[in-house]
């Protein structure tokens, strides 16, 4: 009996180690820690880096299928191909993403003008954003079932590329953004409306976020001085967050989010509140972030051709954007950077090459992370 028990013992090891290398989970885990303790690599959006990135919204800004409509069916004549009922914004698998893919190449090309295939994407944003598409898309809009169409995470985007539109001294930027203006005043006015109706935040980590929403129709008016959809959103969100205390971070990420439910409120209130009232706020809502010690693990995505599990790239990448923002604006978080580029490190290398569901999103948060890493 006593020799048995070592041996015993040897074959439990043995085949504990057997398990652990072959279960599919483990191995991401600890590709994750590894991540963690080896030096982290400071990303920045480079040419190069624009570049490679470029090639995803290119790709899929005029791909039409697979398509998820997301549509409100009211009767047969409603049952259109894409580009019919979205002629300006008809690829990249869904309407918002077809919207960011617009603004990512928009970004690249106004920080980089000699960015590889300029003539090309400049071409196929003229083609798209014409005129004409966005008065078939104000049609869709104004329909009598899809009046709360991609409310609010696809409207913050379109804000977010009028914005961008504004902003890039160009010819082109101006012809475009002149096409995109009826929409994006129907978006504007659609915000205006729903604020007052909205009793509650919505705190989840998929596209309805409203600290999401709110904080990308912020930036746009605060850049464009609209002060009425400022004041709007600023009232919205002392109502709704000014109070909060304790937010709990242990219970992130769920299985398909790409946003953060507390962080994004960090980042809408650093926009919203004053230097004293967020140092106030932030202290009673996640004081941990002040420790130099203070650490969140990334999210882990073990198959990234699940266009769900996938999300937790993108949330990666929008948490490295709230961590960046926080620390640019206030020094006393500036540590918060290496914790921003270890997420950005763990998902940044599997987006160009990978499968089309994350493809034809993916770029546009980690663009907007890296445009952030100042």
């Amino acid at each position: 009996m006593s020799k048995l028990i070592p041996f015993l013992f040897l074959l439990t090891v043995i085949f504990s180690c057997n398990k652990e290398a072959k279960d599919p989970e483990t191995a991401i885990k600890k590709e994750a820690d590894t991540v963690l303790v080896k030096e982290v690599k400071n990303v920045t959006l480079t040419l190069a880096e624009a570049t490679n990135l470029a090639i995803l919204p290119l790709t899929c800004l005029q791909t039409e299928y697979p398509n998820k409509l997301g549509q409100t069916i009211g009767a047969g004549e409603d049952l259109k191909e894409p580009h019919v009922l979205h002629p300006a914004f008809y690829g990249c698998f869904d309407w918002h993403s077809a919207v960011h893919g617009h603004w990512s190449l928009v970004k690249l090309l106004k920080s980089y003008p000699n960015l590889k295939d300029a003539e090309t994407i400049k071409s196929k944003l003229e083609q798209n954003i014409s005129k004409e598409n966005i008065e078939a898309e104000i049609v869709y809009f104004e329909g009598k079932y899809n009046k709360t169409y991609e409310r609010t995470y696809g409207w913050a985007w379109l804000l977010k590329l009028a914005e961008e539109l504004h902003t890039w001294d160009d010819p082109l930027a101006r012809k475009l953004e002149s096409n995109l203006q009826p929409l994006t005043a129907l978006i504007i006015q659609k915000y205006i409306e729903f604020l007052p109706k909205l009793a509650y935040p919505i705190r989840v980590g998929t596209h309805t976020n409203t600290a999401f929403g709110f904080s990308f129709a912020w930036d746009y008016a605060n850049t464009l001085k609209d002060l009425t959809l400022k004041e709007a959103i600023e009232t919205k969100a002392r109502n709704f967050y000014m109070n909060d205390k304790g937010c709990p971070l242990v219970w992130e990420p769920s299985g398909y989010d790409f946003l953060s439910p507390c962080f994004e409120e960090i980042d809408l209130m650093r926009r919203v509140l004053n230097k004293s009232e967020f140092h106030t706020w932030i202290n009673d809502f996640a004081p941990q972030l002040k420790s130099p010690d203070f650490n969140i693990e990334t999210g882990l995505v073990l198959d990234r051709t699940d266009g769900h599990l996938v999300h937790l790239d993108g949330l990666n990448f929008s948490r490295a954007w709230v961590l960046y923002g926080l620390a640019n604006q206030y020094e006393e978080y500036s540590h918060l950077k290496v914790l921003a580029n270890i997420h950005v490190n763990y998902s940044l290398p599997h987006l160009v090459g990978d499968s089309y569901e994350g493809g034809h999103w993916l770029a546009s948060f980690a663009i907007y992370a890296l445009d952030h890493n100042r």
